[in-house]
């Protein structure tokens, strides 16, 4: 009887300890004991080495985290960039006359006048030089319109394809969105003041990292938009040389000529001064001490 009960306390309480066990589902913890929505600053800061992987003074740009991907459906093949540019020299009988349709040209197609410079070259022949700022549609159009003002002497076109460097640019500038808006993310939950100091940090260094690349990015546009073109203009050489035969100026060419001789004469004579002087009273000496030796030797025979 004894064994019976003691067999029967022993079932029972297996019974009981695996109705416990099964009770409790297996991987489920309380998650009572955790506090919600606070920040250490530990996870900040790996969270900032984990999110930028840099430091002050390390890689300018970040990795281009979210960039657009060039496989699957749907891919986006980004526009070429080409800087366009022009450099002319012409010929014109009105160089004044040319900047003022230079300047109306560029306005009919959309575009500016940057800058002029008209001025009188050693032979008082007037040059000027003219840069205009045109649409990229409307380069050729414009060339062409700017060749038909006087005589092409030179003409030299450029396109510079900067389309590598500005896809890359725009990958940068998206990754630093992306980790300007987890830091602002992580700011939201940071309670301590040396929490926010290193976030501030971090959110002041992506800003100035960004604002840059669309600085970069909005002078890449304007010379993308706008193609430059420079024109020299020059006048046309006068028939019979740079000038025609002038009278009154080879007669004042022949006065200027007669009053440098004399000039010259002046100075070689007062340089050469001291020297005439000098031989002059030489050869007075010279010819007093002859004159004196021919007297002596005529005396002496008289006293023989």
């Amino acid at each position: 009887m004894n064994q019976k009960v003691i067999i029967l306390l022993v079932v029972c309480i297996a019974t009981v300890i695996a109705a416990g066990c099964m009770g409790i589902p297996a991987g489920k913890s309380d998650s009572s004991s955790f506090p919600q929505n606070t920040v250490a600053v530990s996870d900040i800061n790996g969270r900032l080495q984990t999110d930028s992987k840099m430091a002050y003074g390390e890689a300018v740009a970040p990795e281009p985290a979210n960039a657009p991907s060039d496989s699957g459906s749907g891919t986006l093949t980004p526009d070429t960039k080409i800087i366009k540019t022009a450099y002319l020299t012409l010929e014109v009988n009105d160089v004044p006359g040319s900047v003022e349709f230079l300047k109306n040209l560029a306005a009919q197609k959309g575009g500016y006048l940057s800058s002029t410079n008209v001025q009188k070259n050693y032979n008082n022949r007037l040059t000027g030089t003219v840069i205009i700022r045109v649409p990229a549609k409307e380069f050729e159009t414009t060339l062409t319109g700017v060749q038909a003002i006087g005589t092409v002497k030179s003409v030299s076109t450029q396109g510079q394809d900067v389309t590598e460097e500005y896809v890359d640019l725009q990958a940068q500038k998206t990754a630093y969105q992306n980790q300007l808006a987890q830091y602002n993310e992580i700011m939201k939950k940071a309670v301590k003041v040396e929490d926010v100091i290193t976030v501030q940090q971090q959110i002041d260094r992506v800003q100035v990292q960004l604002n840059r690349l669309e600085g970069r990015l909005k002078y890449l546009d304007s010379r993308i938009d706008l193609s430059t073109i420079t024109v020299n203009l020059q006048e046309p050489e006068p028939v019979g040389g740079e000038s025609a035969h002038n009278f009154v100026s080879t007669i004042n060419e022949g006065i200027s000529g007669f009053f440098g001789m004399i000039d010259a004469v002046i100075i070689i004579f007062l340089t050469l001064l001291p020297i005439i002087i000098i031989g002059g009273a030489g050869y007075g000496i010279y010819r007093w001490n002859k004159a004196r030796k021919g007297k002596d030797s005529k005396k002496e025979p008289e006293k023989k």
